[in-house]
């Protein structure tokens, strides 16, 4: 992986993204890779068969006990929320229909956001989007964690504490950073959101929204598939701000492993992505990437020069000057 270093600030860069430069030279080299562009036709049917399989669970275990409800909601039930959560990243790239018909994109994702409990597919959409064309920008980037978040959970008991409360970082730090006006299309989200948690209590009873409730939480925390949320961009080698995946998880996960070609290409649906380094192996073979979501995890609670602060901050060139 590289050497670590130790750190007690963030790695302060003032160049660009190096996704620009790269994606520019791949091009160049490979313009076939634009045939790779647009939504993956079966994405629709995949997600849509995942919201009722949750549907289907409910119908199972309404009447099982505290036990078995936790334990399916962490084993089974919340890796589809987790997933459900990364076709909404899909989603917010507008992977489903393409970009000539986004609404049908926003309102496909509060579809694919019901088992989810909570809403957040507009959010994340509008937040994401951020982490896109900002990457790593101090002011601007949702991802980066704050320098309270870094300087609060900082050792081993810290950082292990804070993976389990990364669900509410997560979701909440967009709101504290950068918050931006709330739209039409997040009320509506929310609405039809709460609308469905009201009739999986009427049909299914309190429980059932339990269970959809935390799986969520459980396989957003300390989950082996939560392990991309510190595997994507922690710096685990000096230098370098992005890693892919490669591993058998990207089968649940709609490729989300294949993080440097999905910066590099953003409107490359996941399903393809293993395509855009079969064609290009080279760009990607040479830099740092991860083996196991469990080990990153692991090696974030224990090592000491990986945490919070193991993030490159971009200032904003004018900035540098």
């Amino acid at each position: 992986m590289g050497q670590h270093v130790s750190r007690n600030d963030f790695e302060w860069v003032y160049d660009e993204q190096p996704h620009i430069g790269r994606r520019n030279a791949m091009l160049k080299k490979y313009p076939q890779i634009k045939n790779l562009y647009g939504p993956d036709p079966t994405f629709k049917y995949i997600v849509s068969a995942m919201v009722l399989t949750q549907v289907f669970m409910m119908y199972l275990l309404q009447n099982q006990s505290w036990k078995i409800i936790t334990l399916v909601a962490y084993c089974f039930g919340g890796v589809i929320n987790h997933s459900l959560t990364l076709a909404n990243h899909e989603i917010s790239h507008n992977m489903a229909f393409g970009y000539g018909r986004p609404l049908a994109n926003r309102y496909f994702g509060m579809w694919c956001n019901l088992p989810i409990g909570i809403p957040i597919s507009v959010s994340f959409k509008k937040y994401h989007i951020l982490h896109h064309r900002y990457l790593a920008n101090e002011k601007l980037d949702p991802d980066v964690p704050s320098i309270l978040e870094a300087k609060l959970f900082c050792n081993a008991f810290g950082k292990f504490i804070w993976l389990i409360l990364q669900p509410l970082f997560y979701s909440l730090r967009p709101l504290f950073v950068n918050p931006l006006p709330v739209e039409k299309l997040e009320v509506i989200n929310a609405v039809i959101q709460i609308t469905f948690d009201g009739l999986v209590v009427l049909i299914f009873g309190w429980r059932m929204l339990a269970y959809l409730l935390i799986g969520t939480f459980l396989a957003m925390s300390i989950h082996p598939v939560a392990g991309h949320f510190i595997a994507e961009h922690y710096m685990f080698a000096k230098g370098f701000e992005t890693y892919s995946y490669y591993g058998s998880l990207n089968w649940i996960t709609f490729n989300v492993g294949y993080h440097n070609e999905h910066h590099d290409f953003p409107a490359i649906p996941g399903s393809r992505l293993p395509e855009v380094k079969r064609i290009a192996p080279e760009f990607y073979d040479t830099i740092p990437q991860h083996t196991s979501w469990v080990r990153v995890m692991y090696d974030f609670v224990m090592d000491p020069a990986v945490g919070p602060y193991a993030r490159i901050k971009r200032k904003a060139l004018q900035e540098a000057n």
